[in-house]
């Protein structure tokens, strides 16, 4: 987990690190080498705007997302790249895919962060009338939170633009 928040974080040299140790150290372990390993190499390469490779990377993961204990973090990775790539409509897919599985995703930040981010995907697409219906879920599950915090204001803001 070091490794995906370090290559979102820009440092994609030591997440590479990271990522060949664990290959190596772990080289039958299907856990690393199809869901963690691809899971870094996408965040490396959504940081690097290379939203094809970031794609390409969790295609290898695919076949365990819906596993106990992967939360369906590959499938929120594959739809931001989506998204980063403006293809709206595969994002909505992949942001459905976590809305539709909250046992998978149990209490993960992600369950309500697909909200917002299926609203941004659908905007993207020109949807307007389901982005707001996106928005206003993402909202009312933060009815309670900080207005203070970035990830919120930054939602207020965009959703003010598809009134």
């Amino acid at each position: 987990m070091s490794a995906i928040a370090l290559g979102r974080a820009g440092d994609s040299a030591q997440a590479n690190w990271l990522a060949a140790d664990l290959g190596k150290r772990f080289p039958e372990d299907t856990i690393a080498q199809l869901n963690y390993l691809p899971m870094i190499h996408a965040a490396a390469a959504l940081r690097g705007s290379d939203t094809g490779k970031a794609i390409e990377a969790l295609a290898a993961a695919v076949p365990y997302e819906l596993g106990v204990g992967f939360s369906l973090y590959p499938v929120y990775l594959r739809g931001e790249a989506y998204l980063a790539a403006k293809q709206g409509t595969a994002a909505a897919v992949e942001f459905q895919k976590i809305l539709d599985h909250p046992g998978v995703v149990a209490n993960e930040l992600i369950g309500a962060l697909a909200h917002l981010q299926l609203g941004r995907a659908y905007a993207v697409s020109g949807d307007t009338t389901k982005a707001k219906a996106a928005y206003q879920d993402f909202f009312a599950l933060w009815k309670d939170a900080d207005p203070d915090i970035p990830i919120l204001k930054q939602a207020k803001a965009e959703y003010v633009k598809l009134q």
